[in-house]
């Protein structure tokens, strides 16, 4: 990497979010990414400050040093968000493009509607992580876990990729997750490890991986690991399998007259 490739002090700019009401930061924020050139912009000092991100259509990389309240990144179109810390509810609500990135847990309802750009947790999520993905056209989101999720992942699951490593399970242990898929209709859950029939949902099937699968696992496999490090090639041995919805309108009878 050459001086060119790092950002001038012009584009790299510092915010201390100590004590700082939400409003007020994302105001300072908006202020910051609307003054000038900014590629990087360092939140320092964050705890639980509310929708930060939300609704930003640039392609700035924030990192955000602490604990980001809930929504975070929400309806974001574009930038970038790494957090050094865990982040709370609902990571990435509606994401149209763009990738959130937590070196930690993220909490509940974590993609929640996403539908496009990419969500990476190096450890595990809340419940009801993946509800109500969809995709459209060539927009198809992921959400890749590293560690292991809460009931309900996926759940009324329209479009997009779930990949679920497992990788904080003990050799053979299997997911305690429960009502996988329930309300599935679409998209794909790749699961790393042993799950029984009776945790997921009705609606859903499961099958061995294809080529195609293969490469997409391999694919978001490998930037999970260029994220937070691991073993590629220990990781891809799995074993894995590939949950499906088993029907497109798995409701459908409840509205037919």
């Amino acid at each position: 990497m050459s001086e060119h490739d790092f950002p001038s002090s012009e584009e790299l700019q510092e915010i201390d979010a100590c004590g700082v009401h939400y409003r007020d930061l994302n105001a300072r924020i908006r202020r910051v990414l609307q003054c000038g050139p900014c590629q990087r912009l360092i939140l320092r000092r964050v705890c639980g400050q509310r929708y930060i991100g939300t609704g930003l259509r640039t392609g700035v990389c924030i990192e955000i040093h602490g604990t980001p309240g809930n929504d975070l990144g929400a309806f974001m179109d574009g930038p970038t968000i790494v957090v050094h810390g865990n982040a709370q509810d609902g990571s990435g609500n509606t994401l149209n493009s763009g990738e959130i990135v937590v070196h930690g847990r993220a909490g509940d309802i974590t993609g929640y509607a996403m539908r496009g750009g990419r969500i990476f947790v190096r450890d595990g999520v809340g419940y009801r992580a993946g509800i109500h993905m969809k995709e459209y056209g060539e927009r198809r989101p992921a959400l890749v876990i590293g560690g292991t999720a809460q009931p309900f992942l996926g759940e009324y699951m329209a479009g997009g990729v779930v990949l679920l490593l497992g990788l904080d399970l003990r050799p053979g242990e299997p997911h305690r997750t429960l009502h996988v898929g329930t309300g599935m209709h679409g998209g794909v859950i790749y699961l790393r490890g042993a799950i029984q029939d009776w945790q997921l949902g009705r609606e859903v099937g499961r099958a061995e991986l294809d080529g195609s699968d293969w490469l997409l696992v391999e694919h978001l496999v490998r930037d999970y690991v260029g994220y937070f490090g691991g073993d590629i090639r220990a990781i891809l041995k799995g074993p894995f399998v590939k949950l499906y919805p088993r029907y497109l309108r798995p409701y459908g009878n409840l509205y037919a007259y």
